[in-house]
């Protein structure tokens, strides 16, 4: 089976004086989350779309899915205190409502991630139903520096070998658990990206190319640029 989780546990301080989580905020007429949730409904080859939250906002987001997206059963539950505790209670919610095998696959994505395209979508899921992880990355187009200190410069690296992360990141659910659950606490609290989890293990992980407007809404100027991307108040 495939499932979709879409991670909704940011809470938007870099935003600024917001009343509400950045997900929440509109772009156009709707919500950033009913856009990104949008883009996964489309696609018939999930079997579910989990919606994952801060606990003090589930009820608010089952108002706003009901509202937006009436005709769909999306499931808005809670997320855990890190992106990866977030990702393993929708696992737990996978295995206890449909069962959890070696082959589930589970595609996860930011809720502040609107422009997603359904290409991406497909070639995560091929790549994991082809047996390997996969991380969606565009090409480093600045120079990157590397700073130690963060006062002087410890090295610039080769530009060609770096690419940006975004999302979706995609992998057995099973094999995931199974990987993070191997590792201490200090090296869970450490992992905050879903793909290193099984880059640290040893396990491959395979680049599906983004798209540069695939951007993550975090700052005000991205609300404004993401209003720009609709192309009108849809």
């Amino acid at each position: 089976m495939i499932f979709g989780a879409i991670l909704a546990g940011g809470v938007g301080s870099r935003m600024g004086n917001t009343d509400k989580p950045k997900q929440f905020l509109h772009i156009g007429k709707k919500p950033i989350l009913i856009h990104t949730i949008e883009k996964f409904i489309i696609n018939d080859r999930f079997d579910a779309i989990i919606v994952l939250c801060p606990a003090e906002w589930v009820s608010y987001t089952r108002d706003l899915v009901d509202k937006h997206l009436p005709e769909n059963d999306v499931i808005v539950i809670e997320g855990g205190e890190l992106r990866n505790d977030t990702i393993l209670n929708a696992i737990k919610y996978i295995e206890d409502n449909y069962g959890l095998d070696d082959d589930t696959v589970l595609v996860t994505h930011d809720a502040v991630r609107p422009f997603v395209t359904h290409r991406i979508i497909e070639e995560n899921i091929d790549a994991v139903l082809g047996g390997r992880a996969c991380d969606t990355v565009i090409p480093a187009s600045d120079t990157i520096v590397e700073s130690k200190d963060g006062e002087i410069i410890s090295q610039i690296p080769n530009r060609a070998l770096y690419y940006q992360g975004q999302t979706p990141q995609s992998f057995k659910a099973k094999r995931f658990r199974e990987l993070y659950n191997n590792l201490d606490d200090a090296g869970k609290r450490e992992l905050t990206d879903a793909a290193k989890v099984f880059v640290v293990s040893g396990d491959p992980v395979a680049l599906i190319q983004g798209e540069t407007f695939n951007i993550k809404v975090t700052y005000p100027y991205d609300l404004q640029l993401a209003e720009t991307l609709l192309g009108g108040d849809k």
